[in-house]
């Protein structure tokens, strides 16, 4: 059974439903990036996939993110798990914080393997919304 979860943050909408690490990433096409940007990230046989819209995330990943295999796979996975931790907790008090920032849970699940190119989008992009929209989820976020 495929599960999914939307997510919406201002404009960011992801879809998630993950079972493999095969992944293919397209960035969909749009001449003004900042004004509908979207990273896509699905497998082949669609198993999961993950949609990223968010303005201006899409020209921060090519122009301000680590490169990739900066960091290895386990330590996106565990800052990851940390970040993606305390957002659903987030989530869960709305009249704590911003329900307009946190509008739905992320289906994070870690016993799956999700691979290397999942873990770091989803990595840049919560160092990206941290960053963006003056939030710290937990520990260490880089400046970049």
């Amino acid at each position: 059974m495929k599960n999914k979860v939307y997510i919406i943050v201002l404009i960011l909408g992801v879809i998630i439903s993950c079972n493999t690490s095969k992944s293919v990433v397209s960035k969909a096409e749009n001449p003004n990036p900042t004004a509908n940007d979207t990273v896509r990230i699905a497998n082949e046989e669609l198993e999961y996939e993950v949609i990223i819209i968010d303005p201006g995330y899409s020209s921060w990943l090519a122009s301000r993110a680590f490169s990739r295999n900066y960091h290895s796979q386990s330590y996106l996975e565990n800052k990851n798990k940390l970040w993606i931790s305390e957002w659903n907790s987030r989530v869960l008090q709305p009249f704590h914080y911003n329900p307009n920032l946190y509008e739905m849970t992320i289906n994070y699940d870690q016993n799956v393997d999700y691979g290397y190119e999942v873990n770091y989008l989803f990595y840049n992009y919560l160092v990206y919304f941290q960053n963006t929209y003056k939030q710290k989820l937990f520990g260490y976020v880089p400046s970049r």
